[in-house]
């Protein structure tokens, strides 16, 4: 096979393998980036202890929610290039590729500066307590004048397979998570700087993976899309903006689920539930990357030919990756069952009441991924056909209204065994939601 024959074209024909062929990188780029946040935690528990590494857990749900505008302008502007790309704007995709670049720049300084001082309230009413709101803090506030390069790796990760680049999307990921996993070993283990040493290598492999994609935009001279000077173009922010509304209200929403499980877990179960569900968390994450990676690695190909009027085309993509799904969530749901032990001793095995309440909880909402997968892929695929209301709709509802609604609903009737199960609960609720808005958008997208 030749060069030419390897290479993989937005405008290709995709069969299945094809498919996974490109979608690849993007899912290996997840899967690594939950990995070296695992190691993250591994260390912070291990080095630090558990009241450490329940205040990192408590307090990165609000970091997250902030950095989410990278999600904003990765994914929803991840979208409108591909359209423009498939309708044959070349130039005109560059021009808005560097619009979302210094718009998630201008919002990273201007998140940080308002985010910082609000940062101690927000623990305190989310119910920190002494030890951990002081762990916390000392995270956090290494954590937020970085929210810049937070925000630009979430963004280049969506703009690198846009380019037709995953390969060097996922390499440079692999780059910035080894950086983070030598540095907390460094920090944590060899200088004993604790929490602050997790932080300040965090940030240091932001930096990488944040940096590193501009330097690269600005230069080369074989990716579809370069970066060059900005042309202020409300419009288009405002497009991207709603295009990325779902992403960003999952991360959004995620990151206010979370804080409620926190809030619950502390009235039924203490700092061992919140340190319980921080290992579900880390765990989780790497399982729901294989979903989240498919579908980004997916969604600028619908994009593309969705801009470029290939219906056929569409019904395919959405047919084999329904399939897919189905086979993978399977898969899943399997492996969490038969490893939840050895995975959470990798964090807990100190303790064996706290791993007892680990095993048990990630049994319970392992099943999630049953459904899950399709309930992720249905959100982003409406982003990539430039509907980000429909997108929205399954995100928000899906999250902040079913699985909110179900943490603080079923433990008043399961207690502890409730709140894990809320997950399960919440995605049977959105499977019905996104079946419903894919059958009743098919004539108009002709999928």
């Amino acid at each position: 096979m030749s060069k030419n024959q390897r290479v993989i074209h937005l405008s290709d024909h995709f069969t299945m393998g094809r498919l996974l062929r490109y979608a690849l990188p993007s899912i290996g780029m997840m899967i690594f980036t939950s990995i070296y946040s695992v190691v993250d935690g591994f260390f912070v528990s291990n080095m630090v202890g558990k009241t450490a590494f329940a205040a990192v857990n408590l307090i990165l749900p609000v970091l997250e929610m902030l950095g989410a505008l990278g999600y904003v302008f990765g994914t929803g502007g991840s979208a409108l290039v591909s359209k423009e790309l498939g309708e044959g704007k070349k130039r005109e995709a560059s021009e808005t590729f560097s619009l979302m670049v210094g718009t998630t720049i201008a919002m990273g300084i201007l998140v940080a500066a308002v985010g910082t001082p609000l940062l101690r309230p927000i623990l305190i009413g989310i119910g920190a307590d002494k030890g951990m709101l002081k762990e916390a803090l000392a995270y956090g506030h290494i954590l937020m004048p970085a929210m810049i390069v937070f925000m630009l790796q979430y963004m280049f990760q969506a703009f690198f397979i846009t380019a037709e680049k995953p390969k060097l999307g996922f390499a440079i990921t692999v780059a910035a998570g080894l950086t983070n996993m030598v540095l907390d070993w460094l920090f944590m283990a060899v200088f004993r700087w604790g929490i602050r040493g997790a932080a300040i290598a965090t940030v240091l492999a932001q930096g990488i993976g944040g940096a590193v994609p501009i330097l690269y935009f600005a230069r080369s001279k074989t990716a579809a899309i370069h970066l060059g000077r900005p042309r202020f173009h409300f419009e288009k922010i405002k497009k991207a903006a709603t295009n990325g509304a779902s992403e960003f209200m999952t991360t959004v929403s995620l990151s206010i689920v979370s804080i409620c499980y926190n809030m619950q877990l502390i009235r039924f179960a203490g700092q061992n539930g919140v340190a319980a569900y921080g290992v579900i968390m880390y765990v989780n994450f790497i399982f729901l990357s294989v979903f989240i990676g498919y579908a980004t690695g997916t969604a600028p190909i619908v994009g593309f030919h969705f801009g470029a009027g290939n219906k056929d085309e569409l019904h395919g993509l959405l047919n084999r990756s329904l399939k897919w799904i189905a086979f993978t969530g399977l898969a899943l749901t399997a492996a969490a069952e038969i490893f939840a032990r050895p995975l959470a001793m990798i964090f807990v095995s100190y303790d064996p009441a706290l791993l007892s309440m680990t095993v048990r909880g990630f049994r319970i909402y392992s099943l999630s991924y049953l459904l899950s997968g399709f309930n992720i892929y249905g959100s982003s695929f409406f982003t990539a056909l430039n509907n980000g209301f429909v997108s929205a709709a399954i995100a928000f509802l899906r999250t902040l209204v079913f699985e909110t609604g179900c943490v603080w609903i079923l433990p008043a009737f399961f207690g502890l065994t409730g709140i894990w199960f809320a997950i399960v609960a919440a995605e049977v609720m959105a499977i019905a939601v996104t079946g419903t808005f894919l059958r009743k958008n098919r004539t108009r997208y002709g999928y």
